[in-house]
Formats: C-alpha cells, structure tokens, sequence
C-alpha cells in the first residue's frame, strides 16, 4: 500500500489517528499508529494502534468487546494525520463513556457532559 509510506511519520514513526462514528459523525478518540499498525488496521478491518506507554500494538476492543469497524480511512492534506470513519461496538472510551470527549470547558472547569454508559471495572477489572 504505497499510501502508508507517502505519510509523514513524527520523529517516533506515528500519526495521530481522530477515530469518528461513520454514522453519527461523533468523534470517538485520538490514537497513534505507525505504519504497521496502519497496514494491520487495514488487513483485518479492526483498529490497531501503537501503545506509546506500553510499547507495543493493540487492537482497540481486544479485551473489552468494544470493537472499531473501519469504514474508511481518509489522509489529511499535510498527509501527517489520520481520519477513521468506523462502526464503534459498545462504547470508546476506557472511561466508560461513548467518547473520549465527554467534558466540556465551561470557565474555570471541566464539565462532564455524557453519561457512563458501561461500568469500566466491570469490562477492564
């Protein structure tokens, strides 16, 4: 896939990676990939990104069930970034909430602004 190599990796070899509902055009979460976990993505149609504290891939919804179902992947015009349309199974977000982006900026504080819709310590323990 000669697209993975006309990217423009950082200086670790990553992208950022915006994950969006392909449906409800809510975005999910912010990843990093790596070429490989970008070629992966696109072999078995899952989301595969590159751990940065972990040092090592993971294939979102591996342990939990909640699964991303890649739509379409779309480069950005400095081809340095990412955008991935995908059918989300239960919720994004480790928190339990169906975005990463469940807070608001509302003055001096952080609002949350949808609701825990899975329990976390009873999907990650």
């Amino acid at each position: 896939m000669a697209w993975l190599d006309a990217l423009k990796y950082d200086a670790n070899g990553l992208v950022p990676a915006v994950i969006q509902d392909a449906d409800t055009g809510q975005v999910l979460m912010v990843g990093y990939m790596n070429r490989e976990s970008l070629q992966r993505t696109v072999e078995t149609g899952l989301c595969t990104y590159w751990s940065r504290s972990r040092q090592k891939y993971w294939v979102k919804g591996e342990t939990s069930g909640h699964l991303q179902h890649v739509r379409r992947i779309l480069v950005d015009c400095d081809a340095d970034a990412v955008l991935i349309q995908v059918e989300q199974v239960g919720v994004a977000c480790h928190t339990g909430h169906r975005s990463c982006f469940y807070r608001a900026a509302e003055g001096e504080s952080l609002v949350e602004v949808e609701p825990v819709l899975v329990d976390p310590e009873q999907v990650y323990g």
